[in-house]
This record gives C-alpha cells, sequence and structure tokens, in this order.
C-alpha cells in the first residue's frame, strides 16, 4: 500500500463535500458527480466500501506476514507510518463530511445510518491497525535463547505475583545440552530462594521444587526438538501434575502440602537463584511464556 497515494487515490467526494475553496469539475463535464443527495451519499457509501475492502485486504497481508516470518523492524516502522498517514487523511475526509453534511437537507434516514455505519466501521478498523503490531506479535518476541551456560545469560520478568494457592506453569523448550537442562523457570522470595523452580541437572530428571520440596517429573526435553511442557500446582494435598506435548504423563500429591506462594519474588528464566552453580544453568530455547493462571 502506498500511502503518497493516500485517500485521494480511493475516495472521491463528491461536490457537497468538498472542502471550502476546492475546485468543482466544470459543469456538464464527466467529471461532474451526482447532484442528488441521495446518490451523493449512495456514491459516498461505496467509496467508503472500497476502502474498508482495501484495509481489511491490508490487516489479512498484515496477519500472514507476521505469523509467517518476524517483520523486519524497520519495515514495521515504515508500515506504521503509512497506516498513520493514512488514518489523518480518513479523518480529514470525515471533518469535512461533517462539516457538509447540513447541506443534504432531502437525504433519508436509511442513507444517513448506512453512511454513518460505515464510518464507524471504517474508523475502528483503521484504529485496530494504528495500534501497531501489538495484536500480531511475531513468536519471536516471546521466545528467551540461552546458548551457553552461564552465570548472566537469563530472562527476568517485570510483573511479580501475588499469593498463590494453585498455578499452572506451561512453555516450550527446546535443548540439546548434556547433562540437563538447567533451570528453565525459578521464582524465589525473601527468605526461600526455591519457592518455585522447575530444573534438571545431571543425569537426575526434570525437577518440581515448591518451598524447597521436590517432586520428580516423568519429562524428557534434551532432544534438541521442541516440546511443550506444562506443569500445574495445588497447595490442597499439594497435587500436581505433568504434561509434555499435550499428553498428561504423570501425577502425584504431598508436594508442600498446604503451603501458599509467597507474593512479591523475583521470577527469572534460565537462572536457579540460590547460587550460580554451573551444573544449574540453563542453555537453550524458551519460547511462549504462559500465563499463570487459578485451578
Amino acid at each position: 500500500m502506498d500511502a503518497e497515494g493516500g485517500l485521494g487515490s480511493l475516495v472521491h467526494l463528491p461536490a457537497a463535500f468538498r472542502a471550502p475553496g476546492q475546485a468543482a469539475p466544470g459543469k456538464d463535464t464527466m467529471g461532474d458527480l451526482p447532484r442528488d443527495p441521495g446518490h451523493v451519499v449512495e456514491q459516498l457509501s461505496r467509496s467508503l466500501q472500497t476502502l474498508k475492502d482495501r484495509l481489511e485486504s491490508l490487516e489479512h497481508q498484515l496477519r500472514v506476514n507476521v505469523s509467517a516470518a518476524a517483520l523486519p523492524s524497520d519495515f514495521r516502522d515504515v508500515l506504521q507510518r503509512r497506516l498513520g498517514e493514512l488514518e489523518r487523511q480518513l479523518l480529514r475526509k470525515v471533518a469535512e463530511l461533517e462539516d457538509e453534511k447540513s447541506l443534504l437537507h432531502n437525504e433519508t434516514s436509511a442513507h444517513r445510518q448506512k453512511t454513518e455505519s460505515a464510518l464507524n466501521a471504517l474508523l475502528e478498523r483503521v484504529t485496530e491497525l494504528e495500534r501497531g503490531n501489538s495484536a500480531f506479535k511475531s513468536p519471536d518476541a516471546f521466545k528467551v535463547s540461552l546458548p551457553l551456560r552461564t552465570n548472566y545469560l537469563y530472562g527476568k520478568v517485570k510483573k511479580t505475583l501475588p499469593e498463590l494457592y494453585a498455578f499452572t506453569i506451561c512453555l516450550w523448550l527446546r535443548s540439546s545440552a548434556s547433562p540437563g537442562i538447567g533451570t528453565p523457570f525459578s521464582y524465589a522470595v525473601p527468605g526461600q530462594a526455591n519457592e518455585i523452580v522447575l530444573i534438571e541437572w545431571g543425569n537426575n530428571p526434570i525437577e518440581l521444587l515448591i518451598n524447597d520440596k521436590v517432586a520428580q517429573l516423568p519429562l524428557f526435553v534434551s532432544d534438541g526438538k521442541w516440546h511443550h511442557i506444562c506443569v500445574t500446582w495445588t497447595t490442597r494435598d499439594g497435587m500436581w501434575e505433568a504434561f509434555q506435548d499435550g499428553e498428561k504423563l504423570g501425577t502425584g500429591e504431598n508436594l508442600a502440602p498446604w503451603h501458599p506462594i509467597k507474593p512479591r519474588g523475583v521470577l527469572i528464566l534460565g537462572q536457579e537463584q540460590v547460587q550460580y552453580r554451573l551444573r544449574m544453568r540453563g542453555a537453550g530455547m524458551a519460547s511462549s511464556r504462559s500465563r499463570w493462571l487459578r485451578v
């Protein structure tokens, strides 16, 4: 889409909708537009529908492009500027429409409602696109890459947690690290570094720690492939479940039963927070970090 063409190349305003001082076509020429107000509204509606179709096509293309691959930042910036210019031109046309609308004394209620409906739908669509790519973020925006075992490569979640009595952790993991995947997830609070920890080190199974209590999980992800894992826990009887690639592989109980997860801690991806020992550092990739949920 070329923003320089703007709405002028898509919407041809009738004479009644031109801004004051704007030149009109010569009388009785092919450039003349219908003088009947009903025809004017009908033609305006068709023009707005054309623009709406173009914007829908743009939105579809944006969704396809973002789902296929991450857009370069310079392309996103150009697209954002063009969308902004498009919206500004549209708003100018809408202002002209409102200024001249009083001239259409004979327009029917149906025409008026149709025009206003088209304008509202169009403005909502442009506003959605103008908000940026937040609704269509690339998968790369949710990915944490830890190529080496270090004590300084990690991801820190800015938001903290309230007191929890149940939770679900879900994430995509890919790791070919040996021995173990390290610590893809840890949550520490004052006085307890192992409030919640998901860890695999040495030749041990993946473990879930709650308040320094341990449960071994029947999960295997160190094969260099992407795996989707979910772990649920509830303070009621300390019950837990472990899922891998959509299949429940294990369940248990008595893991820190009746212990509430303490609030206002620090949530880290890729490091264990007791101490930075080599065997507990993560190497690999994590993607699509989950929200915390009551279960």
